[in-house]
């Protein structure tokens, strides 16, 4: 079976989707039977990530911008653009957007809704162009994957129609997400100027991850320990800017937190790892996930996690963290609080973090997705018949 990839975000080292679109093709790459293409849209060629490198990749030599607009107008015109692409039996869009295709079937996988469920936490041309076009995405697509049940539950919520394509296949964690040392961890931690003890986030500055919310609470969890003196553990934030993040620093001065929350900005994978692992917890406010990698890699790296109860989150975590309402400042100073002071209680979340974390590989994650590829063509061959 020749598989053609859209690994567009992962050229563009975009966030979670291209995290999720990369180690989907380092792990289908191996995959016994199947044939794997890769494709991305950029003006220049760019560098695949290390493990991608022998896998055929072909570049349409254009802009993110222009080629999603293309596919805009292809998609109204309902104007093939098979030419395009590289030949496959299935094509996989894996960035909300899937181009109009005659010849193969085609697979969508749809990451999360919030441009409808949250739209004032994106920027209002995603909106648009999402809320326009993915209507007809999802009833072009031969199959879809959902990356959660609560994705599922989401789509049929606006899209009944699709309710007999759809798929649940859960994403995965890379196996170099597993507690380090303490002594390399703290080597690592050293380098980025940071103490023994700290609370860790990892996620793009944007408003749907709620750190202002996440700021106030940890505010209130320094006054309630100890005054919030510059003695106390900082608030260590990891991730690229999004479009929000001036709007984040100017809170930070104002809540007078300069001198506690520290902005790492965005981190190499490498040292991710050690720094999950050095944490004394980690927090994950985000009110809407459609999965939710951070908290998965701090499970897996043995970190106790306070987390957001919305969306996919308690799907994902289980009952391996503590799970809070992400508008409740004070809950998750409280649950923040409960991890800091309670040595037992940080010790049966590792304990429970490590075993949750097992069961979501990217192994799974591949072979569930060529289940539905299957699915996907034997559907696509038998309409074609009829």
């Amino acid at each position: 079976m020749r598989v053609v990839l859209d690994v567009t975000a992962a050229a563009q080292r975009r966030g979670g989707i291209g995290r999720y679109s990369a180690r989907l093709a380092e792990a289908l790459r191996d995959v016994p039977g199947l044939e794997l293409q890769l494709v991305y849209s950029a003006a220049q060629p760019v560098a695949l990530p290390r493990r991608l490198t022998a896998v055929p990749a072909r570049r349409i030599g254009l802009p993110s911008k222009p080629w999603r607009a293309g596919i805009a107008l292809a998609q109204l015109l309902r104007l093939p653009l098979d030419r395009w692409l590289p030949t496959g039996d299935v094509f996989h869009a894996t960035d909300h957007l899937l181009p109009p295709l005659r010849r193969p079937a085609t697979v969508f996988t749809v990451h999360d809704l919030a441009f409808l469920i949250q739209p004032q936490t994106h920027l209002p041309t995603n909106r648009l162009f999402l809320t326009a076009l993915m209507p007809r995405f999802v009833a072009a697509a031969t199959a879809i994957i959902a990356d959660s049940e609560a994705t599922r539950r989401d789509l049929l919520r606006y899209y009944p129609a699709a309710a007999l394509k759809v798929h649940v296949v859960h994403l995965g964690v890379e196996a170099t997400f597993q507690p380090v040392a303490p002594e390399a961890a703290r080597a690592v931690a050293s380098r980025y100027g940071l103490p023994e003890r700290y609370v860790l986030f990892v996620g793009v500055l944007e408003p749907r991850k709620n750190i202002q919310t996440l700021l106030r609470a940890y505010r209130s969890l320094l006054q309630q320990r100890d005054g919030g003196t510059a003695g106390s553990l900082p608030l260590v934030i990891v991730g690229p800017r999004g479009w929000w993040y001036r709007d984040l620093y100017r809170a930070v001065r104002e809540l007078g937190l300069a001198a506690l929350v520290r902005f790492l900005g965005p981190v190499p994978d490498a040292d991710l790892p050690a720094l999950y692992s050095g944490a004394t917890a980690f927090v994950y406010p985000s009110l809407y996930e459609g999965f939710g990698l951070p908290p998965l890699e701090a499970l897996a790296c043995g970190t106790p996690v306070v987390c957001s109860d919305r969306a996919a989150l308690p799907e994902v975590v289980g009952d391996a963290a503590l799970l809070v309402d992400p508008q409740d400042a004070g809950a998750i100073a409280r649950a923040l609080a409960r991890v800091l002071d309670d040595d037992h209680l940080r010790q049966a979340l590792r304990v429970r973090g490590l075993a949750r974390a097992a069961r979501f590989t990217w192994e799974r994650t591949a072979q569930a997705t060529v289940r539905v590829y299957e699915q996907a063509l034997a559907a696509h061959r038998a309409a074609v018949r009829g």
